[in-house]
């Protein structure tokens, strides 16, 4: 990591997925925060009329755009502040996330894209706050690794893996007994078998408690996002199976809860804003006042917490299969589960198809313990292929 010497210098971010809620988020950030927090780079998949608008906001001197089409029409716009460098496709972002200039890259894209990126901040010696737990579930071992070798901050972004990270700092790893994370249960927490059949994306994309993008609320909705979260953990704390687990928290006040070999529960709590756990990323280990109000103990405030049904919530069963599986599994369940929930999404799957989709394509592939990441791509390509080719047996469901 490069960051300055001097106390008051501020951590150069750069933002790869500028655009979407955690993006956002990260933007009210810095801006609550100009004397600590310099924006240096941003980028987005296409939104480039929206990343001209931050760079002019906060001088910010590299642009990248993934979309070639998009980036060749950006160029030409003249919308971007003199002096701006523009990178394209993924040679750009990852160009942007080893910029010399740059302390920590903050990885937001949507999926597996910014894996590439983010290897290539940890070789560079980058502090790396990630928000994408698709890199995890899909290349876990190997990010862990490029962390490990470079000596490299990995600091999770996720509320939940956050809170995790909070509670056990200053804590021995031999003195963990168990990882809680909670889910909020999502739109469909107290629907009926009868109601969930005749679920519309409309229906799904309604999150109680959270904003976020259109996949990860669905996922909240199959649970299906808690179950990444899982596989996630295991990577990040180096936890076994059967220390992680899950329950369902319809408040979303408390994120993680830490169980110790003694018997004492550390928990991390705080409202359900992105910006918590962003801004603890982006700071640590240093601590400043919030973007949002914080929580208020002097009034009534109550907090539920009851057990998963894993019949009702199949891909929290699927998800615990996988991480006793190991190797490839995790990332089979994870492209699997993205092609059901864009079919989902365009009106042409089921919602109680979802988790039949994953779990037909679990069963059609072997899993294997990678080589490299080469293979893990490979994978991931070919559960996309049988993903895909399941989803016509299942339209048809109600």
């Amino acid at each position: 990591m490069s960051i300055s010497a001097h106390p008051q210098a501020r951590k150069r971010v750069v933002l790869l997925g500028a655009t979407g809620s955690i993006g956002e988020n990260t933007l009210r950030v810095i801006a609550a925060h100009p004397d600590k927090l310099e924006l240096v780079a941003i980028a987005a998949c296409r939104q480039w009329e929206k990343l001209a608008a931050i760079a002019h906001k906060f001088h910010v001197p590299h642009v990248g755009v993934f979309d070639e089409s998009a980036f060749a029409v950006a160029r030409a716009s003249g919308a971007f502040p003199a002096g701006t460098q523009l990178h394209a496709g993924l040679s750009g972002l990852t160009n942007l996330a080893r910029l010399p200039e740059a302390d920590t890259v903050l990885v937001a894209v949507v999926g597996t894209t910014g894996l590439e990126p983010a290897l290539a901040a940890l070789a560079a010696g980058k502090n790396l706050a990630l928000a994408s737990k698709e890199i995890l579930v899909l290349a876990g071992k190997f990010v862990m690794a490029a962390a490990r070798a470079s000596g490299a901050q990995l600091l999770p972004v996720d509320s939940e893996h956050n809170a995790v990270f909070q509670c056990l700092q200053g804590q021995a790893s031999a003195d963990v007994a168990r990882i809680t994370l909670t889910a909020s249960g999502g739109a469909f927490r107290d629907w009926s078998p009868e109601q969930l059949a005749h679920v519309t994306p409309a229906d799904a994309l309604k999150h109680p408690n959270w904003s976020m993008g259109p996949k990860i609320t669905v996922d909240s909705a199959t649970l299906a996002n808690k179950g990444l979260e899982l596989i996630e953990a295991q990577q990040l704390f180096d936890v076994r199976t059967d220390q992680c687990h899950a329950v369902i928290h319809p408040q979303s006040i408390v994120h993680a809860m830490v169980g110790f070999t003694d018997g004492s529960t550390l928990a991390q709590l705080c409202p359900p804003s992105m910006t918590f756990p962003i801004q603890h990323a982006l700071l640590y280990p240093a601590r400043a006042p919030g973007v949002e109000t914080p929580l208020d103990f002097t009034r009534v405030l109550s907090m539920e917490f009851r057990p998963i049904d894993e019949t009702r919530f199949p891909m929290m069963r699927l998800a615990r299969e996988v991480m006793q599986t190991g190797g490839t599994a995790p990332a089979i369940y994870n492209a699997a589960n993205e092609v059901a929930v864009a079919a989902f999404l365009a009106g042409r799957l089921p919602f109680l198809a979802i988790p039949q989709v994953v779990d037909k394509t679990l069963s059609q592939l072997d899993s294997f313990e990678p080589a490299d990441l080469a293979a893990v791509l490979a994978l991931d390509a070919d559960a996309r292929r049988a993903a895909t080719s399941a989803l016509p047996t299942l339209i048809a469901q109600p």
